[in-house]
């Protein structure tokens, strides 16, 4: 028996959908623990590929998929990855859990009249009314999954909530909405009517699974510097990406965890606005760019790219205490003509290993890269000592900085392209 939780040691779009696939053919249920359709996993088998906003990726190797309580959801969404999973001959077994928070059509709205409201100053959100929902959680005035599927009282919720939200949108934002809470509940029940059937208890859930010594992998969105508290705040996301989310999002005590991965990407990327101390900004990074593919999957904008951070790094470290690392796109470095990773970073004079609590202060950080001899990757593939020197040298150079063993590395979107080092 084991729970695992797989967690973006960085910005997000580590990869984190390819890894939890690899490790879905070992469990029994994979779980969503966070975030929203902001966010995107894909995950490539043979000729396919899937992309996942909300969907938990084990839903392709047919697992039992859950999606918990700290995760916000949109319900078209929703519904649109269920019937595309169908297309292909995948039935998905899901539950969702009725403590989940529903995105609305005004929390959509919002997103895009605040980030407006800014100017300048706009954090560069997906506007798809993730951080709204969440306000709308917290101010206790929310719609559940629960309401969502009971037209009662979703009709009741609406009639609460929605003229709080009309006069936010056209007094405070000047907002012209065409939204109306006939036309909202109409859809929405209609929409709750769809998913009903697949409401449970997704903490409990969870509890037997383990109780019945079942295989439980716990998956989050983003990665951790887009936390909301240890982030690099404003630019965060609006949850929390970080390992000690899952217990609350799912709603686990402690001690109930035996593995949690680390997915770190073999360089870094960021999309939005934000500190990245790393990043390429001339041709070497465009080169990166196109080499990855880092276009968002839920958005198509272009990812900032740079070099690899172990400052930031070690602190993901002591946020999440990770037991292994999975190491991914490695085969993008292959072939640069220089390669080099920060190991610390320069504030004012100091020196510093790990990223100031004072995020915004990494606006001023200045690198100091450590470099290494550049490889090229062979086409095959099948053991750790089939790859270069130099690439090993870099691999276990950001391995012992961080203190964790490297139990995957990948080099490729395919599942072939995996190695399991133990």
């Amino acid at each position: 028996m084991a729970v695992r939780i797989v967690v973006g040691a960085q910005f997000g779009d580590e990869g984190k959908g390819k890894i939890v696939d690899f490790f879905g053919s070992q469990a029994d249920i994979v779980a969503r623990f966070n975030g929203g359709n902001n966010a995107g996993h894909t995950v490539v088998v043979g000729k396919n590929t899937y992309k996942f906003h909300l969907m938990p990726s084990g839903a392709v190797q047919g697992k039992k998929c859950l999606i918990g309580a700290g995760v916000a959801i949109d319900p078209r969404v929703l519904v649109e990855e269920i019937e595309s999973l169908k297309k292909t001959g995948i039935h998905a077994k899901l539950v969702i859990d009725k403590r989940a928070h529903i995105i609305m059509p005004y929390h959509i709205e919002l997103d895009e009249a605040k980030e407006k409201a800014k100017g300048k100053a706009k954090i560069g959100t997906t506007k798809r009314g993730i951080g709204p929902c969440y306000s709308d959680r917290v101010s206790r005035i929310g719609i559940t999954f629960a309401d969502l599927i009971d037209s009662k009282r979703l009709k009741k919720r609406l009639l609460d909530v929605f003229p709080l939200k009309k006069k936010e949108l056209e007094q405070v934002y000047g907002f012209k909405s065409t939204l109306s809470q006939e036309k909202i509940f109409n859809e929405y029940s209609a929409l709750g009517k769809k998913l009903k059937k697949h409401a449970g208890d997704v903490s409990l859930e969870v509890d037997n699974a383990i109780n019945e010594k079942k295989e439980v992998l716990l998956e989050g969105a983003q990665g951790t510097f887009l936390d909301t508290d240890f982030g690099t705040y404003p630019f965060v996301t609006s949850s929390h990406p970080i390992a000690g989310a899952a217990l609350i999002g799912i709603g686990l005590g402690l001690k109930k965890i035996n593995e949690c991965i680390g997915v770190v990407k073999a360089y870094s990327t960021r999309v939005g606005s934000g500190p990245m101390p790393t990043e390429l900004k001339g041709r070497l990074g465009e080169i990166i760019r196109e080499k990855g593919a880092e276009f968002g999957t839920t958005t198509g904008r272009p990812r900032r790219v740079g070099w690899i951070d172990l400052t930031m790094l070690r602190t993901a470290q002591r946020l999440n205490n990770f037991t292994d690392l999975a190491i991914t796109k490695l085969d993008v470095l292959s072939g640069l003509k220089e390669l080099k990773a920060c190991n610390s970073i320069k504030i004012g004079g100091k020196t510093l290993k790990e990223w100031p609590a004072d995020l915004q202060e990494l606006h001023k950080a200045k690198p100091q890269y450590k470099k290494f001899k550049p490889f090229v990757l062979p086409e095959k593939i099948e053991k750790f000592d089939d790859l270069p020197e130099e690439a090993i040298d870099y691999l276990q150079f950001v391995s012992g900085e961080m203190g964790v063993p490297i139990k995957i590395v990948s080099f490729g979107p395919k599942r072939s392209s995996t190695l399991l080092l133990y």
